[in-house]
């Protein structure tokens, strides 16, 4: 068929693009069948196919089409997000998800619910005004981890935390003590604001006035 296409195109001036179209081929088929090469357009892009599917090996499959455009630029390519995308389309591509977090804190039991001390008006305009505290799920390689911070909205800085391999109230008292000691010992007036919820053993309210 390829010979049939150019003899056309030799005898007849019949373009390939015509010649293909009736035929029902394309042409980057033509050309590779006439004489064993893409044309160099076509080569292009299988060379880009090729990376993008290196590329999302390489990453274990956990990269999406942003991700991969982002590789092959710094690597020099010149492609769009949307070519990027449609090649792995091709080749049934799709980044795994990741998974989520896995909340740390487990909601207190009963109906009661401690009073949004914030009133929601979470920015603060000077230090030791609002403390936040946070957990968060750490794991290894050797098991799991479990972190606890405060932050102080004003100034946006981690003023404690603690690390362990167990997630309960010491984990967060400690996180807290580093903070008060950072701060001199005292933090008078601060309201300390958590999520609603409480560490095993640590059943209070999820915020408080610390007291100097």
């Amino acid at each position: 068929m390829a010979a049939l296409i150019a003899a056309r195109r030799a005898g007849q001036g019949i373009p390939v693009a015509v010649a293909c179209r009736a035929l029902g081929v394309s042409r980057s088929w033509f050309y590779k069948h006439q004489d064993g090469r893409l044309p160099p357009r076509a080569q292009r892009r299988a060379r880009l196919k090729a990376e993008v599917l290196r590329l999302f090996r390489l990453h274990d499959g956990k990269y999406g089409s942003p991700r991969i455009t982002a590789d092959l630029t710094g690597a020099g390519w010149r492609v769009s997000e949307n070519t990027v995308a449609a090649l792995m389309r091709e080749q049934g591509l799709a980044a795994r998800r990741k998974k989520r977090r896995k909340a740390t804190t487990r909601p207190g039991k009963g109906r009661w619910r401690a009073p949004d001390l914030v009133k929601r008006d979470f920015p603060a305009g000077k230090l030791n005004c609002k403390w936040y505290g946070d957990g968060t799920e750490i794991p290894t390689g050797e098991g799991k981890l479990y972190l606890a911070s405060v932050l102080d909205m004003a100034s946006r800085r981690v003023l404690g935390f603690a690390l362990s391999d167990h997630h309960d109230a010491q984990l967060a008292y400690g996180a807290l003590a580093m903070a008060v000691a950072v701060r001199g010992g005292a933090a008078p007036g601060v309201v300390f604001h958590t999520d609603q919820g409480s560490e095993p053993g640590f059943n209070r309210s999820s915020q408080h006035r610390l007291v100097g």
